[in-house]
């Protein structure tokens, strides 16, 4: 009955994935620095912690924290990548380097760093076959990007809310370029969803829990 139970949430999910619509989304205001790399999206997530610390000690905690202060990353991580061993990126990241590092070193591209205010970064989750090269900031920028690409893009954006007291944000954003890079990826995205937001509010309890200590 369990097993019948799980194929069948399985085959609804798959179903889901192929024929539910991603609709574009636009920013309300563009008051932040991932909406001049990010003002079109289809699939976003957003997470928020209230830190007791300054905004200066928050953002240094961001470039600071490590893969294994996070909690169930490095678990979630080996069941993303199916335990296979791959060269260091943020699905592979060691004890010893801050994680912010290993993604710019591993295929992520430094969008904004706006001291102790915003940090963007950005990544290809998708390209078309035969397509190479790393990501550019240009590239995010672009009005017409080739159809078959999938770009994130991440941020860590900060804002004051009284003396010593900080509100952390992170928001993801994808942009698939067409139709059929949207429904590629809305499969991948219904299934990872769960295990990646998981990894953002440990990612925030982390940041929160170095700015403090």
């Amino acid at each position: 009955m369990y097993g019948s139970l799980c194929l069948y949430g399985g085959l609804v999910l798959f179903i889901a994935g192929l024929v539910l619509p991603a609709l574009p989304s636009r920013p309300l205001h563009g008051r932040s620095r991932l909406d001049e790399f990010m003002p079109v999206w289809q699939f976003n997530e957003v997470h928020t912690i209230r830190i007791a610390a300054p905004s200066d000690t928050v953002f240094a905690a961001i470039r600071q924290v490590r893969a294994d202060e996070i909690f169930l990353f490095r678990t979630l991580t080996w069941i993303r990548r199916g335990g296979r061993a791959m060269p260091r990126n943020i699905l592979a990241a060691g004890a010893r380097e801050p994680l912010i590092d290993v993604a710019l070193a591993g295929g992520f591209v430094k969008l904004a760093d706006d001291a102790s205010h915003e940090l963007v970064i950005g990544c290809i989750v998708a390209r078309p076959s035969g397509a190479a090269g790393k990501p550019s900031p240009e590239m995010f920028q672009t009005a017409r990007l080739p159809p078959g690409f999938a770009l994130a893009a991440m941020n860590f954006r900060l804002t004051a809310e009284g003396p010593g007291v900080t509100r952390l944000t992170t928001e993801t954003r994808v942009f698939a370029s067409s139709p059929s890079a949207r429904r590629r990826f809305a499969l991948y995205w219904r299934v990872i969803y769960p295990g990646s937001a998981l990894i953002r509010r440990m990612w925030l309890r982390a940041i929160a829990r170095r700015a403090t200590s």
